[in-house]
């Protein structure tokens, strides 16, 4: 009979492979996937290998990937040309997902490839638009999603929505690289604001504009760094303009190595979200001391507690957006207690944790694995046992 260190090789490592977006696609996804592609090579026991849901094209293909609907053809049919292949290599997929059309091309042909070949796969899901996703896309999302052997996702508020479709998951957390960020006290606070979610429509930069003009009549002297980019930035900057904002800077885009520098350059983070999940950017505010005011959508309330680690108000409600960042302009006892309370409250969401975590999950699927495949070797030996010993009474 088999068992686990014949199963997975003589050197008993298990072979993982991460399927996610690359850094190409700058996100909470991909830099997740880094962090813990980082993570999980300094482990002995792990072979851990990773396939990008975008894979750049070879040699002179690669201008295809250039081309705004070609791309996206050429980019998904050398995915599902590296997943065919590839796959078969390795004892447990651990497959990061997003929502809708993305789900669709990157996500649903690897959980199909996987189960064809026998090989235990994880969706890692991470959208707050899950809901959403799972009531609109009912012919792709559970009947396929219940083909995986684990659900994972970076919190409570995801598990409950998988519940309601009838699907179990549970949490493993985001990684939060406590070390790349300096903490350290805001007091006094000065109005120095940042945000850096996409400027696209669920994210809803403009409110936290909206906000910043009703703190710049009582600060005149408050500046705001806007450190993203997206298909609404003209629009973005033009309400600026219109709202005769002062001090508001567009940066673009930012690399994951500099945004430590911006933490700490500002003292009050911003978010105004109109849907959300666990965003990392609230968790790495929270390891800066920075000081968070945030609208409560989806999983929010599920990272931060008002009042005691941030604060938080109702979607859209730019005004009482602006209200609580004066608030704590003018409560430095409040800030102090919030921006500690929120430090540690982000202690236990380190690599070495984390990672941990998963290691447990692959050795558990990896386990069950051999063991349905002993049942199996087991019955058919009883099987074959029982042929031979009617044909001897024969």
């Amino acid at each position: 009979m088999s068992n686990l260190k014949n199963e997975i090789g003589q050197s008993s490592r298990i072979r993982v492979c991460i399927v996610a977006p690359s850094l190409d696609i700058l996100g909470g996804q991909s830099r997740q996937a880094a962090l813990l592609l980082a993570g999980l090579r300094d482990e002995p026991t792990l072979e851990v290998d990773f396939i990008p849901h975008n894979p750049r094209l070879p040699g002179v293909l690669r201008k295809l990937q250039t081309i705004k609907y070609v791309r996206t053809l050429a980019t998904t049919l050398c995915y599902w040309g590296i997943l065919l292949g590839r796959i078969p290599r390795y004892d447990v997929i651990h497959l990061f997902s997003a929502a809708y059309y993305s789900y669709l091309l990157s996500v649903m042909p690897v959980i199909l490839i996987a189960k064809a070949y026998g090989k235990p796969v994880i969706l890692h899901y991470h959208s707050g638009e899950a809901e959403d996703h799972l009531e609109h896309w009912p012919r792709t999302t559970v009947p396929i999603m219940r083909l995986t052997d684990a659900i994972v996702v970076p919190s409570n508020y995801l598990v409950q929505v998988f519940a309601r479709f009838g699907l179990q998951a549970h949490v493993i957390s985001n990684i939060v690289e406590l070390g790349r960020f300096r903490f350290r006290d805001r007091a006094p606070l000065h109005p120095v604001f940042l945000s850096s979610r996409l400027l696209e429509p669920l994210y809803n930069v403009g409110c936290i504009l909206r906000a910043f003009a009703s703190i710049q009549r009582h600060y005149p002297q408050a500046s705001l760094t806007i450190a993203a980019d997206g298909s609404l930035r003209s629009h973005l900057e033009q309400l600026a303009s219109d709202l005769g904002l002062r001090h508001t800077e567009f940066i673009g885009r930012v690399p994951f190595e500099a945004m430590p520098d911006l933490y700490d350059a500002a003292d009050i983070y911003l978010n105004a979200n109109d849907i959300d999940n666990a965003p990392v950017s609230i968790l790495e505010s929270f390891a800066s001391g920075l000081l968070v005011v945030t609208t409560e959508a989806g999983g929010i309330p599920y990272i931060l507690e008002h009042e005691k680690t941030g604060l938080m108000v109702k979607c859209g409600d730019h005004e009482a957006l602006a209200a609580d960042a004066i608030r704590l302009l003018e409560d430095p006892a409040l800030t102090v207690k919030l921006a500690r309370n929120a430090r540690e409250s982000v202690l236990s969401f380190t690599r070495a944790t984390v990672c941990d975590e998963w290691l447990s999950l692959y050795r558990k699927l990896t386990a069950q694995k051999v063991a349905r495949r002993d049942l199996v070797s087991e019955k058919s030996y009883e099987a074959v046992a029982s042929v031979g010993a009617r044909k001897n009474r024969g």
